[in-house]
């Protein structure tokens, strides 16, 4: 077989020139095959040159309109997360009031930083006296579910603003506004585009799930943000790999870059800071809670997976060996150990608060389990093995608890629901409900009838149902277009969302899906992409497909406008409440 026979046999082709039967068989249902034949354009897409059209347009010169346009790579994602900010921030300390499971994680999380570890509190009048301006808090440890970073996190605003209900509103806030412009940069990243990155974080910042859960101190907000975070960073990496492969490629005659073997096997990529930071990440989000876990399994079959069609495109002979050779034990080194070093380190102020000992009270002023080890733990090492193993013991006893605990959870609850309720977002989760009288809680004096005033966790009902078809859209461009983007996408909603169906008997609510909220706007945004049309479309074309995207998301726009008074918790009249429950399941 001669060299130019083999190249053609790895691309897919025959020596005629033509597509194997597969792939013509494939075509009929829209496979489009490999793309050019440019194989560094393969590896890494360049960034197009930005329009100035619009600049042009507004009457700016065209010295000033290309470095404006050009900005707009920056400017435009501050600019959405300025809007989503202002709108987190506006009002955040109301309701002044304990919502749903801040009464929790608000309280935890100022045990932490006071003593390290999280506290008893009394089982009545606490969230009362709280709200009054107490912050008393006795030192007896107690059995929590969660690991403890989400309520750090959560905790730095109580240190910056106090015990109240902005202080522990304030981190989730922020990192809320942070997540979507981290959105607006990965979709620009993966697209593009600037217009669909910034599209994807003006979804993300009016959807009512992703904008509630913005306000509310809960911890699946803060893995939404390290998970966001984590897929960034591997996105990163992905394109500086594949740089430093396409930049390692011979070119011919001509200086049209080739695939050579020997590069795409025996390449190494050298030190990728970037994946190394998505381990930090995926800690922190296993670190908060543990179905981040699931996330970093899936991460890290997705950079394999990235690596080795990188190997494939550069010219490897067999990119799977080398893949397993070159970028397996790195890519597990970079994120597990990582990834397990970050979570034990956020137990430090569990290991370092040891306590004291007496006879008479036994082990005190230590966290919960601390001492297990010594106590109950039967047989234990002596001297200084027993300082390092015997808080491992007790971690290990403690986490085999909360296992055992999130395992076995099934009491009954008014708004849990079923996974497969969750993307029609059929059994939304009310966080805050009172009917305050006229003239009360901002009811107008003057209403017929008592007000209504709810904080309610429900997906802008538009975006959540365009996203179903998205999804399916996806699920096209990545079996028969073969799009890396698709399955990037796919990949993290099913890390985020299929684990829950295991748990069925389980008591789980769909506030757990605003963790992969960020890659259903992604997923909105490349449809409405597609139905802008590709390069070289007609202008017929292009104006069809502007009016029906621009139609979708001035939708979308307006419908999250419409369920505003829901999701802050505003006093509006019952008929007006009432208009905005659609379904019976709502209530």
């Amino acid at each position: 077989m001669t060299s130019d026979t083999a190249t053609r046999g790895r691309q897919g082709q025959r020596a005629d020139g033509q597509p194997p039967p597969w792939q013509r068989r494939l075509r009929r249902f829209g496979y489009a095959g490999r793309p050019g034949p440019d194989v560094r354009e393969r590896l890494v897409p360049p960034y197009p040159e930005p329009g100035v059209r619009l600049w042009g347009a507004l009457g700016v010169p065209p010295a000033v309109a290309l470095p404006l346009a050009r900005a707009m790579g920056w400017a435009g994602p501050l600019l959405v997360a300025l809007f989503a900010g202002l709108l987190r921030f506006w009002h955040l300390g109301s309701p002044r009031d304990v919502i749903f499971d801040e009464t929790y994680y608000a309280k935890d999380a100022w045990a932490l930083w006071k003593h390290g570890y999280e506290a008893k509190w009394p089982d009545n009048g606490a969230n009362e006296a709280i709200l009054k301006g107490s912050t008393d808090i006795a030192d007896t440890p107690t059995f929590v579910v969660h690991p403890p970073v989400g309520k750090w996190v959560i905790g730095i605003g109580e240190w910056l603003h106090g015990l109240n209900p902005y202080g522990w509103r304030f981190m989730v806030a922020l990192l809320g506004t942070l997540s979507v412009l981290m959105l607006c940069r990965i979709g620009r990243r993966m697209f593009r585009s600037t217009f669909l990155g910034c599209l994807a974080g003006a979804l993300l910042a009016v959807d009512g799930l992703h904008f509630v859960m913005s306000r509310t101190a809960l911890l699946d907000s803060v893995l939404m943000f390290f998970v966001l975070a984590a897929f960034g960073c591997v996105l990163v990496d992905r394109d500086k790999a594949r740089a430093r492969l396409a930049a390692a490629l011979p070119v011919d005659e001509g200086g049209v870059p080739r695939p050579d073997a020997e590069v795409g096997e025996r390449l190494r990529l050298g030190l990728r800071p970037w994946r190394l930071a998505a381990g930090v990440f995926l800690g922190l989000a296993c670190a908060t809670k543990w179905n981040g876990a699931v996330y970093l399994a899936a991460f890290g079959l997705l950079v394999v997976l990235w690596d080795l069609g990188a190997r494939r495109l550069a010219g490897a002979r067999r990119p799977h060996l080398a893949t397993l050779r070159r970028d397996v034990p790195w890519a597990f080194l970079s994120t597990v150990p990582v990834a397990l070093g970050v979570y034990l380190a956020s137990w430090t102020g569990w290991f370092a608060n040891s306590g004291t000992y007496t006879k008479e009270g036994g082990w005190q002023h230590s966290g919960y389990l601390r001492h297990w080890a010594e106590t109950e733990g039967g047989h234990s090492p002596d001297g200084f093995l027993a300082g390092i193993l015997n808080p491992l013991r007790s971690l290990w006893k403690y986490e085999n608890d909360v296992w055992d605990f999130n395992t076995n959870l099934s009491s009954p609850h008014t708004y849990q629901s079923n996974p497969w309720s969750w993307l029609v977002q059929s059994r939304p989760v009310s966080y805050f409900y009172e009917s305050p009288k006229p003239g009360e809680d901002g009811c107008p004096a003057d209403a017929a009838d008592k007000c209504a005033r709810e904080v309610l966790a429900l997906g802008t009902p538009l975006l959540w149902w365009a996203a179903c078809f998205a999804l399916v859209y996806l699920l096209y461009r990545w079996a028969f277009r073969r799009d890396w983007r698709a399955g990037a996408v796919l990949c993290a909603v099913a890390a985020g969302y299929l684990p829950w169906f295991m748990w069925q008997e389980r008591t789980i609510f769909v506030f757990y899906a605003v963790v992969f909220v960020p890659f259903l706007c992604l997923a909105v945004a490349m449809m409405i992409g597609a139905l802008l049309g590709p390069p070289g479309s007609s202008e017929r074309r292009r104006i069809a497909g502007a009016v029906g995207a621009g139609t979708l998301v001035l939708l979308i726009a307006w419908n999250f406008v419409y369920f505003f008074p829901i999701y802050t918790g505003q006093a509006i009249p019952l008929d007006a409440w009432r208009n905005r429950m659609w379904f019976d399941t709502w209530i």
